[in-house]
């Protein structure tokens, strides 16, 4: 009868610890999801910025 009761809890942990991780990586893809949609409705043309110029004088070091 222990080795029962153990296999059942031992069984309901590993089902709980499931449940937890399905959880996170469901937060994880909401939040992911979240930042996209905030990433492309921040204001800009339906295209989005091509470049910025910040972004351009980082991109190219200057010429000697």
């Amino acid at each position: 009868m222990f080795d029962y009761e153990f296999h059942k809890i031992q069984s309901a942990e590993l089902i709980r610890a499931a449940q937890e991780h399905r959880l996170a990586r469901e937060v994880t893809t909401a939040r992911r999801r979240a930042a996209r949609a905030a990433r492309r409705s921040g204001g800009h043309d339906p295209e989005g910025r091509v470049s910025a110029a910040e972004a351009l004088r980082r991109r190219f070091t200057h010429a000697a």
